[in-house]
């Protein structure tokens, strides 16, 4: 049990370090900005040929 505890206060406190690292958060905020990006356009194509588009005329 001893042993987990430690464990788990190392891996805190890298992430804590990371936090504070201002690539490291830059980096993750272009990582999620892509991420996201891709699942609005993929779900965009999804709609516009899955006969769900609008009809002109």
């Amino acid at each position: 049990m001893m042993m987990e505890q430690s464990i788990s206060s190392t891996k805190l406190e890298q992430l804590r370090n990371r936090i504070n690292d201002e690539d490291y958060l830059y980096e993750a905020i272009q990582r999620i900005a892509l991420v996201l990006s891709n699942e609005l356009l993929d779900t965009f194509k999804e709609r516009k040929y899955d006969g769900r588009r609008k009809k002109r005329g």
